[in-house]
């Protein structure tokens, strides 16, 4: 029988229940485990730590658990350089990217809306969601705790919040975009790129109000859908304005 002391900080502490939060969790094990078996049996995903120190050294995911130990979880840094310790998981490198489970289709528009190339389908199996985000090199959105402890991902968020607005928020802060945005540069519906289009192309699929009032346009080269800025636009923009302003208000 082993027994280790493990401590989880700051919004880990979300992911575990309220009587385990902000405390030292004492686990105890039969048989020869890893760190990483235990976190995620205590119910945090690997994709949401970053950093293990074990007795105060640094410690991998394979690390076996030891009796004794005192562990301690962090999540991902986003201020503070950690670089001179081991991370449990690669850099993410490049453009910031995402592909997001079935429950995320909102969110998904919304994070299209502000520019971010963002993979949805509503039939996505897991196995797909799983390989697409490790070929593609795509951050996994989800809110099924499973879906992220497949160990192909290796980047990965477990969305805390339940409403589409509040999770926009949450993931611009998380992986600080607040100054990334590039709003109404992609198809809400197909994630495709939006090409501006001369109006003598496209006049005679408008209605005549919208031919008559308004002179650009957009189109998505993927699924040919038309947008220009008419009151949904506005309404939009006005969101977007909101978004911006709150996502820097942390």
């Amino acid at each position: 029988m082993k027994r280790a002391h493990f401590r989880f900080y700051a919004e880990l502490n979300d992911l575990l229940p309220p009587p385990r939060q902000g405390i030292t969790i004492v686990h105890t094990v039969e048989n020869t485990v890893s760190l990483r078996d235990v976190i995620e049996a205590l119910g945090v995903p690997h994709t949401e730590v970053d950093l293990i120190l074990v007795n105060g050294a640094s410690a991998d995911f394979s690390r076996q658990m030891q009796d004794g130990d005192r562990v301690s979880v962090y999540p991902v840094f986003r201020l503070l350089d950690v670089s001179p310790v081991t991370r449990v998981r690669p850099r993410f490198e490049g453009e910031t990217r995402f592909v997001l489970d079935v429950h995320l289709g909102r969110l998904a528009a919304y994070l299209r809306m502000l520019g971010f190339d963002s993979l949805y389908r509503n039939d996505h199996h897991d196995e797909e969601l799983a390989q697409i985000s490790a070929s593609e090199q795509r951050i996994l959105l989800s809110r099924d705790r499973g879906l992220l402890r497949r160990s192909i991902v290796t980047h990965g968020y477990l969305v805390r919040e339940p409403q589409p607005r509040q999770q926009l928020l949450e993931v611009l802060r998380r992986f600080n975009l607040s100054r990334s945005l590039a709003p109404f540069r992609r198809c809400l519906r197909c994630n495709a790129p939006l090409q501006a289009v001369a109006k003598e192309l496209i006049k005679d699929r408008l209605l005549p109000n919208t031919r008559q009032s308004y002179d650009e346009f957009q189109l998505c080269p993927e699924c040919d859908r038309v947008y220009w800025k008419g009151p949904h636009y506005r309404r939009m923009k006005h969101m977007v304005d909101s978004i911006s302003g709150a996502s820097r208000s942390v």
